[in-house]
Formats: structure tokens, sequence, C-alpha cells
């Protein structure tokens, strides 16, 4: 049981077909910067390695940081330990 989700649209002209065109090339360019916005906010740096970050921010940030290297660290220890036999 296929379904299809293309949609077809009747045009009656050249010019229904090239604003259709333009509409969607304005949506892609739109799409895109919001891809470009979300994929630079990906690699930004953290505000608590920032210069102007409190030392309590910084101290957070370790604390966050070690606790998850812990976590990983019991993780592995545990699947060692179920998988060794």
């Amino acid at each position: 049981m296929k379904e299809s989700y293309s949609s077809t649209t009747a045009y009656h002209s050249i010019d229904e077909i090239r604003a259709r065109k333009a509409m969607l090339e304005k949506d892609i360019q739109a799409d895109e910067a919001k891809i470009g916005q979300k994929w630079h906010s990906l690699f930004k740096r953290p505000q608590a390695l920032s210069k102007a970050a409190t030392p309590s921010q910084r101290m957070l940030s370790i604390v966050n940081s070690g606790a998850g290297v812990l976590d990983g660290l019991l993780l592995v220890w545990k699947l060692y330990r179920k998988f060794k036999k």
C-alpha cells in the first residue's frame, strides 16, 4: 500500500510557474538561513568560557563537565563488567 505525497498543481500560464518558482526559491533561501544559523550556534563558544563569565559560572561549568565524564566512566565500567563474560 503505497501512498503518494506529491501534490500536483495545474498551471495555466508561464507566469504562474514563474511565481511558484520565485516563492519556492524564497522559501529555500529562508530555510538555508535558518540552517546556517543553527549550524553556527552548534560551534559557539560556551558562555562559561568567555572572559566576561564570573568565577562561579566557570566553576559550575567545570563541575558539570566533571560529572559528565564520571557518568561516562561509570557507564563504560558497567558495560565492561556485563559483557566481560
